[in-house]
């Protein structure tokens, strides 16, 4: 018997032609889509997202066109509690949290990982653009080929056992290579747009979400300075983040920039976009891919779509991570990754808690 694959469709480009290409390399591959909510539920039209009724149509239609058996999962409650209310609790506690990580780590690669293995599966697929390979040490998660795709950040959770049974196949092509593909096989979805901003808030807009979820409305409470000054008042602490400047609703002669969140004082705190920088943070539930040498200089990132700069790191007593930059980074935000590199290999990552 050949080996089988479960593929992860989401009814985009990506994810439709990993399918293609996981069968052109001899796998028999099951097509599946992960239903994660209804849209009516939280307020969108669904042209707007992934994941929505028409993206499963457009999955199946794939399925069917590559001749592969295609199945629907409901993981609506695991994904309300495991990201969806992981990110509301976030931003109540004055973090800015990334469910994009969440998502993957229980929800692809946790209970999608484990139905693959119930279905006699040897390995998950997922059109993520990043790459696996394995020497004598172990598995390896690197940068996918193409840099400006490159989504190795949201995927440092992966363990030894996870990347031995996970294919990254996008992980060798370009976006445009990827197209191309897609066109030539005849797929409606080669020119699909790709799905922006987080899946369940289309719009951006956290705040109306949260309190739309909660049925709790924001409580306004008081811009402050360093020194407890109050300067004006803002709408409800969680629906700022670190370093924003626009939005604010004060005027003076310099701008203010968002540098703390004190939620059990119901307290936003300004300040210059000098005081935005600094070299250290702290990180918990950190997951290691690689052995870091004591006093190595490696590269960390602490942003989605941020380069990332030279740091060495410690790990302390408690298990927490301690990264020291070389240089001063400009708004460090808890909640977020700190995911750390040695050039294209992800080291490790984990939640920034300080």
């Amino acid at each position: 018997m050949g080996k089988k694959a479960l593929i992860a469709m989401s009814g985009g480009v990506d994810s439709s032609v990993a399918a293609f290409l996981m069968k052109e390399a001899g796998y028999d591959c099951i097509g599946v889509t992960m239903k994660l909510y209804d849209n009516e539920d939280i307020g969108m039209e669904q042209e707007k997202t992934c994941c929505s009724l028409s993206d499963i149509e457009d999955a199946r239609s794939v399925a069917v066109k590559l001749g592969i058996p295609y199945y629907v999962f409901n993981f609506k409650d695991d994904f309300k509690e495991k990201v969806i209310d992981s990110f509301i609790e976030s931003y109540q506690c004055g973090k800015t949290p990334n469910p994009c990580i969440d998502c993957n780590r229980y929800l692809k690669f946790e209970h999608l990982y484990r139905r693959a293995r119930e279905l006699e599966c040897d390995v998950i697929v997922t059109g993520h653009y990043a790459r696996i390979t394995e020497d004598k040490e172990g598995w390896h998660l690197s940068k996918g080929k193409d840099g400006t795709k490159d989504q190795s950040y949201v995927l440092y959770s992966l363990t030894q056992e996870q990347l031995a049974h996970t294919r990254f196949p996008l992980g060798e092509y370009t976006k445009e290579e990827i197209r191309r593909i897609a066109g030539e096989q005849g797929f409606f979805n080669a020119e699909k747009k790709d799905s922006q901003d987080i899946c369940f808030i289309p719009d951006g807009d956290y705040r109306k979400f949260i309190e739309e979820t909660t049925g709790q409305k924001s409580v306004p409470g008081d811009f402050v300075d360093k020194d407890g000054n109050v300067l004006g008042q803002h709408k409800g602490y969680y629906g700022y983040t670190i370093g924003q400047r626009r939005g604010l609703g004060i005027s003076a002669a310099s701008p203010y920039y968002v540098t703390e969140i004190r939620p059990d004082l119901n307290q936003v705190v300004l300040g210059t976009n000098e005081e935005l920088f600094r070299k250290t943070l702290k990180a918990e539930a950190f997951n290691w891919i690689e052995t870091l040498e004591p006093g190595e200089v490696i590269k960390a990132r602490i942003r989605y779509h941020q380069a990332e700069k030279e740091a060495t790191a410690e790990i302390l007593a408690d298990g927490r991570v301690e990264v020291r930059f070389l240089e001063p980074q400009r708004a460090i935000t808890k909640g977020q990754a700190v995911v750390l590199y040695r050039g294209d290999a992800v080291v490790g990552g984990g939640t920034i808690i300080e």
